[in-house]
């Protein structure tokens, strides 16, 4: 390589590893007009590869993604093997932060290919590493140790100290997650060491901030939070908008953690408009963290908005195959929607003294009947929260009238006869996975088109209002109410079956056919009810 542009990759590489990404690019740039005046195809891949290394730590990522191409078009033409893999191992990494996993393992293997052909041991340690990332993000962790470590070896046969410290820090991360917090200790130190000791300030960063989760394992929410302070001086220094972004996040974790809900919520929103959606899996976490701080603070609405969020994210990376971890991920956000709901719907119970565990028999009459009319497995979680929430629009209605012990008024009717509404209309905002609203606005409706609020008929009344509707009369008559005693199971069966314009015909020879599962639950909230009057 000429001379003069072996100094100008030198200079470039230096204002690079201090974080200085906007000199380095310059710099870059004057070595690719360089090697492009002195007809030098090496040199100039070189420097395409560099350049497009460059402009990927700086969050530039469509430069990054064009410069990539070039230098695969470049390494292919030269036949260079080293070129290829590296060029590969780029665009696995764009693929890879805007969650494409199953994308970016299909390019690192394809790297790690060359890198075996061309005998690399740096390449080839470096997209060992980064397949033990995507192992990790998806839950393998003896899969991600084992490439970490097959990584870590080829690493330490080269002088490419940078990478090695990388190393260091991805085995930091995993022992962390699988609870090896004194071995994440070591590697974390060990990382931190030789970052410094190579002066590579942007990796200095990225180790503070990950070793805020260690820190977080142990309870230790000063060091966590000195160590945040550490990254986020970073890469505030450097401008790099995504480290930010992660040291909001931590900030905001930090800040739940000891109480300061309000400040938590500041810094997780900080996180989430900083990754601009670049980020999924750190705008999955920060949403997700962010539910948890809303929930705290009672607002009940933003978290499900927050939680549905997420959910999304995850949904989106879930869509790539194998990833397992991620699935998990998604089934304990359903489980906290699913909470979260049963929450709401006690809410609503709380200003009606007389259906105290109404929402809960309910969903659980109209998830058997569901299950019954061919509702799936994964459609019964929605299913479950849409019933926990049917009578939410009842939290506007004033409790004279929820608990008044006479006959209403025409007024009074209206009011109450107006909560599907009110309801569908505060659920408007919340973008649930799968849709519940129509059983909220629509479970008062009949089969002969007598019912409320919009008096639709037969099948134009949704089937999950029709099948919620069958399990709330029937709670409904199996409980005291302000007006009336409560029916037997078999009474209120027997009032139903007179009332034949009331529900789907379908649906309701479903519901005798489960009838004598049910009859237990119902007459142990009878039995709860009268203990409760007794007192």
């Amino acid at each position: 390589m000429n001379a003069l542009l072996e100094h100008l990759l030198q200079r470039a590489t230096a204002q690079e590893t201090s974080g200085h990404w906007p000199d380095a690019t310059v710099t870059y740039g004057q070595a690719f007009r360089f090697a492009v005046q002195a007809g030098d195809p090496d040199g100039l891949l070189e420097v395409v590869i560099k350049l497009a290394d460059c402009y990927r730590q700086a969050g530039q990522h469509e430069q990054a993604a064009e410069q990539f191409d070039l230098a695969l078009v470049l390494a292919d033409r030269r036949g260079q093997l080293r070129g290829l893999g590296r060029s590969l191992n780029g665009l696995a990494l764009l693929a890879q932060a805007e969650g494409q996993l199953t994308e970016a393992e299909g390019r690192y293997r394809q790297a790690l290919e060359y890198a075996e052909r061309a005998n690399d041991d740096s390449l080839a340690g470096s997209v060992l590493q980064n397949l033990g990332i995507i192992a990790n993000i998806r839950g393998d962790h003896e899969a991600a140790r084992e490439w970490y470590l097959r990584g870590l070896e080829r690493l330490e046969k080269t002088p490419n100290r940078r990478s090695t410290a990388a190393a260091l820090n991805n085995l930091g991360m995993l022992h962390v997650d699988v609870g090896e917090l004194d071995a994440a200790g070591v590697y974390f130190a060990r990382a931190a060491q030789v970052s410094a000791e190579i002066g590579d300030v942007p990796l200095q960063g990225i180790v503070a901030i990950n070793r805020v989760e260690l820190y977080l394992a142990r309870d230790e929410p000063a060091r966590a939070r000195e160590s945040c302070d550490e990254g986020f001086e970073i890469f505030s220094r450097l401008g790099h908008l995504n480290g930010q972004a992660e040291a909001f996040k931590f900030y905001g974790i930090i800040y739940r953690r000891t109480g300061k809900l309000h400040l938590a919520e500041i810094h997780l929103n900080q996180a989430i408009e900083s990754t601009h959606g670049r980020e999924p899996l750190l705008d999955a976490e920060a949403h997700r963290e962010l539910a948890l701080v809303l929930r705290a603070l009672n607002r009940n609405r933003e978290a499900l908005e927050a939680l549905n969020r997420s959910h999304a994210l995850f949904t989106g990376l879930q869509a790539r195959p194998d990833q397992e971890e991620i699935s998990g991920r998604i089934r304990k956000l359903e489980t906290d929607f699913l909470s979260l709901v049963r929450f709401w719907g006690e809410s609503i119970e709380a200003k009606d003294r007389y259906t105290s565990g109404h929402c809960e028999r309910v969903a659980q009459y109209a998830c058997r009947l569901a299950s019954e009319a061919g509702i799936g497995e994964r459609e019964m979680v929605w299913f479950r929260m849409g019933a926990f929430l049917h009578d939410l629009g009842k939290t506007e209605v004033p409790e004279g009238i929820l608990n008044k012990p006479g006959r209403l008024t025409d007024e009074e009717r209206a009011v109450m006869e107006r909560h599907p509404v009110t309801g569908d209309e505060m659920l408007a905002p919340v973008e649930f996975p799968w849709d519940i609203r129509p059983m909220v606005r629509s479970h008062h409706e009949r089969w002969d088109g007598r019912g409320y609020p919009d008096g639709v008929a037969g099948e134009q009344i949704p089937l999950a209002a029709r099948i919620l509707r069958v399990a709330d009369v029937f709670d409904a008559l199996t409980t005291a109410r302000s007006y009336r005693r409560s029916l037997t199971p078999s009474e209120a069966m027997a009032i139903m079956e007179e009332d034949v314009g009331s529900f789907d015909p379908e649906i309701f020879r479903m519901f005798k056919g489960i009838f004598p599962e049910i009859v237990g639950t119902a007459e142990e909230a009878q039995a709860q009810q009268a203990r409760a009057a007794g007192n």
